[in-house]
C-alpha cells in the first residue's frame, strides 16, 4: 500500500426534497382538504476515525463525495425519505482544513470520533403545512433547501509514542526493523526511506508505537531534499530518539544540524524529551568511537547511548530509555511538569 499524508477532497451534502401540493379526493368523504407531505432532508457528509488505516491513499483515486438528495413529499401526508449520508473514513491523526489550508475544522485523534462536515438541506413543507383558518386550500409548497458544498484538505499526522529523527542513512530504518515487525526498505545509501513508517515495540512486557521519518538535511525547513513535510508526523510523538551516525565526519556537527532543523520547524519539536544515541557503533574502531562519543556529548550536553541495530548493541538500553520517558509522562505527579531529559 502506498503512503499518502495529504489529500484534497470535495464534499457536498444532499439537497432537501421539495414539498408536495396535493388534495384529498375520496368518494363519499366530504370536506377533502390539502394533504401534501413534506420533503425529506438531504443526507449529511461525515468524517469518521477508524482503526486499521495509516494512510490517505483512498482519496488519491476518489476526490468527490456527494450525499443523496431527500425524497419528494407525496399525497396522503406522506413525507419524503431522508437522503443517505456519506462517511469519509480516515486514520487516527487526520486533520481537516478548509480550502485555504489554514483554518482547522476537525482534528481526528481517537478511534470512533465522528464529525459532521456538511449538513444536508431541510426538506420543503407540503401544502398541508400552510393550511390556516382563512386559507383552507393552499396551492403552494416549499422547495427543499440546498445542501452545503466545500473543498477540504485532509492532512495526516501519524500518532506514535516515540519518533526516530536524524540525518539520512543514520540507521533509523534498521533500528525500526530490529525492534518491530515493520519491514522498511534498507540500503547503503541516503534517502532510502521516502515515507514515514510505524511499528509496535514490545519490550519488557510493554508496548509502544515507534515512528520512523525520512532523514533531514541542512535547509530541510526551506524545502531542501525531501523538505520538512514529514516532521509533522513526529509532532504528536511524546519522545524523540535522535540517531547520529557514528561513521559521519563529525558526530557533534551532525547532531547540531538536525537540532537546527527541528528548531526552525517549530511546533514544539525542539522542546520534546530527547534520547541521543550514536548509531553504527559496530563499524568504528575503539579510538574513533571514543572521539565520536566525546564530540556528540559536547554537542548534546548529555552522555549518548552507543547503538548498533545490526548487531543488537545498545538496542535494549534505548528501548528502556524510551519507556522510562513514557512512564514518567504517564505518572500522575508528572501531569503538570514535563519529563526531564533522559541521562544514561
Amino acid at each position: 500500500m502506498k503512503f499518502l499524508d495529504e489529500a484534497k477532497v470535495y464534499v457536498r451534502s444532499g439537497d432537501g426534497g421539495p414539498g408536495c401540493v396535493s388534495f384529498r379526493r375520496e368518494k363519499f368523504i366530504e370536506f377533502g382538504g390539502p394533504n401534501g407531505g413534506d420533503g425529506g432532508r438531504g443526507g449529511d457528509v461525515w468524517i469518521e476515525c477508524v482503526q486499521g488505516l495509516n494512510t490517505l491513499i483512498d482519496y488519491r483515486y476518489r476526490q468527490h463525495f456527494k450525499a443523496r438528495k431527500g425524497e419528494h413529499g407525496m399525497g396522503s401526508n406522506c413525507h419524503g425519505a431522508k437522503g443517505d449520508d456519506v462517511v469519509l473514513t480516515v486514520p487516527a491523526g487526520t486533520q481537516v482544513f478548509s480550502e485555504d489550508g489554514e483554518t482547522l475544522i476537525a482534528d481526528m485523534t481517537e478511534i470512533g470520533q465522528r464529525v459532521r462536515l456538511a449538513k444536508g438541506g431541510n426538506g420543503g413543507f407540503g401544502n398541508a403545512y400552510f393550511t390556516t383558518s382563512t386559507n383552507r386550500a393552499p396551492r403552494h409548497a416549499n422547495p427543499g433547501q440546498e445542501g452545503q458544498e466545500m473543498w477540504l484538505w485532509l492532512r495526516l499526522k501519524l500518532i506514535a509514542d516515540a519518533g526516530l529523527v536524524g540525518l539520512p542513512n543514520a540507521g533509523k530504518s534498521t533500528f525500526l526493523a530490529t525492534v518491530t515487525a515493520a519491514k522498511p526498505k534498507i540500503a547503503d545509501y541516503p534517502f532510502t526511506t521516502l515515507h514515514p513508517g510505524l511499528g509496535v515495540v514490545r519490550s519488557d512486557a510493554r508496548e509502544f508505537v515507534l515512528a520512523d521519518i525520512p532523514g533531514l538535511i541542512e535547509g530541510a525547513h526551506e524545502g531542501v531534499g525531501l523538505g520538512d513535510r514529514f516532521l509533522a508526523h513526529v509532532e504528536r510523538c511524546r519522545v524523540l530518539l535522535h540517531l547520529v551516525e557514528g561513521t559521519s565526519e563529525h558526530a557533534g556537527k551532525a547532531y547540531k544540524l538536525v537540532r537546527r532543523e527541528l528548531e526552525a520547524y517549530g511546533e514544539g519539536l525542539a522542546d520534546k524529551p530527547e534520547i541521543v544515541a550514536l548509531s553504527k557503533a559496530d563499524a568504528l574502531d575503539p579510538d574513533t568511537l571514543k572521539d565520536q562519543l566525546a564530540r556528540l556529548k559536547r554537542a548534546a550536553g548529555v552522555k549518548p547511548l552507543v547503538l548498533s541495530a545490526a548487531s543488537g548493541q545498545g538496542v535494549q538500553e534505548a528501548l528502556r530509555a524510551i519507556q522510562a520517558q513514557l512512564d514518567a509522562q504517564d505518572a500522575p505527579d508528572e501531569a503538570a511538569e514535563p519529563a526531564e531529559p533522559w541521562h544514561p
